[in-house]
């Protein structure tokens, strides 16, 4: 297994109030087919399966810490104060917030505090080009740490990342790491083989033919 990874959603944090319930907080950790911000050579969007495993088993373990801190706890799946759910939209969390901890409800309450994280393991992942041909990795399948509102995105360690990478395209972390840094990852990524048409020469018995055949294998590849 990989190493746990954290990723911020600029997703609003917000009072969840319930009749007599005012102590919930929520939003989405997550949100499916968003392109990230580049994370230093690469953008990333996560596949609306990738949460399938976790769910699947019930969430199992999940947490919900402030600002990721195992001395903030917030509340957890298997008590049943932290809920999860999956939409078409992303992962949405709802926690309900203890009363030593109504410093982060305060905080919630004023707007101090307007982004959530997740924390995870990646077991699968893609690499691709965007449109605009930039180098993007897609998480496909994974198991959720954790869920959590917090103040300012921190550093992105994407060295996980990074080596998923060089182990798909039979690289050295070191030369990739270097890529990513020059914003050459997209050199580990291959690209299409051009396409040559030849000219008609010697041999060729059927020259309109080969030429519409040679016109079809163009359009066809234009499309990859």
């Amino acid at each position: 297994m990989s190493d746990a990874e954290r990723r911020f959603t600029p997703g609003l944090v917000e009072v969840r109030a319930d009749g007599d319930q005012t102590n919930r907080i929520g939003g989405y950790a997550a949100k499916f087919n968003k392109l990230s911000r580049n994370l230093g050579g690469f953008v990333e969007r996560i596949d609306p399966s990738f949460f399938a495993k976790s769910e699947g088993d019930s969430w199992p373990e999940v947490m919900a810490r402030y600002n990721h801190d195992d001395n903030r706890l917030l509340g957890t799946t298997e008590a049943g104060t932290l809920r999860l759910a999956v939409d078409g939209t992303g992962l949405d969390y709802q926690v309900d917030v203890p009363n030593s901890r109504a410093d982060v409800l305060e905080l919630v309450q004023r707007g101090d505090v307007t982004r959530s994280s997740f924390a995870f393991y990646t077991f699968e992942d893609d690499w691709a080009m965007t449109e605009d041909g930039f180098p993007m990795r897609t998480l496909l399948s994974g198991r959720l740490v954790d869920v959590a509102p917090v103040n300012t995105p921190a550093y992105l360690d994407t060295s996980t990342g990074l080596r998923s990478l060089a182990e798909k395209a039979g690289a050295d972390l070191a030369e990739v790491r270097a890529a990513a840094e020059g914003g050459d990852l997209k050199r580990f990524l291959g690209a299409p083989a051009p396409t040559i048409i030849p000219a008609s020469g010697q041999g060729d018995t059927h020259p309109l033919m080969s030429v519409r055949q040679r016109r079809a294998e163009l359009m066809r590849r234009r499309t990859f």
